[in-house]
């Protein structure tokens, strides 16, 4: 049974680091490094993650720098970047490419906040899906009478805390970046 726990715990804490991780993503007002890191840039004719050509850097809260390893990848990360769907414009000065993060409109603002909802949403239902997959694991365990039906009971309440503390933390989470989405 405490196998069963263990391993819905660790599938739990990866649906919150998942969120985690496409919050980081969402451009607030400020700079931030994860908007661009793990953008594909088609590199000799590869689809590659900017991080593993290039430096990425912010010097301040408004800009992000970009520096290639290679002088041929420049042209290739100024397209990636421009295909993205973040709305940014790199510019490029032959020794960095600099981007600089416009002020968020209320209407963007808003439109930002439904997405992290969004996220936050479906991190909710993948917490969901890992409790119900071990709900059904206890009642398989207690079927093939490895666990007592009070084993059952008591694992499935065990279960059912580990789902609303995971879902506060997804809240939380939520919580959170709305605010930093919100703030001016």
């Amino acid at each position: 049974m405490q196998n069963v726990l263990d391993d819905g715990k660790k599938k739990m804490q990866g649906a919150l680091a998942g969120l985690a991780k496409e919050l980081g993503k969402l451009r607030t007002g400020r700079a931030s490094a994860s908007l661009v890191e793990n953008l594909k840039v088609e590199y000799y004719g590869n689809p590659t993650v900017l991080s593993q050509i290039a430096s990425v850097s912010v010097p301040d809260s408004r800009t992000i720098t970009i520096q290639p390893w290679d002088r041929g990848a420049f042209g290739d990360i100024d397209k990636a970047i421009q295909k993205s769907d973040l709305g940014l414009n790199p510019v490029n000065d032959g020794k960095l490419i600099r981007i600089n993060i416009p002020p968020l409109t209320e209407e963007r603002r808003k439109d930002l906040a439904k997405v992290a909802k969004k996220y936050a949403e479906e991190s909710k239902v993948a917490v969901r899906n890992v409790r119900r997959d071990l709900n059904e694991a206890l009642k398989k365990l207690q079927k093939d009478k490895a666990i007592t039906e009070d084993d059952n009971r008591t694992g499935q309440e065990k279960v059912q805390k580990l789902t609303d503390d995971t879902v506060k933390e997804c809240d939380r989470l939520l919580a959170a970046k709305e605010k930093e989405i919100m703030e001016l």
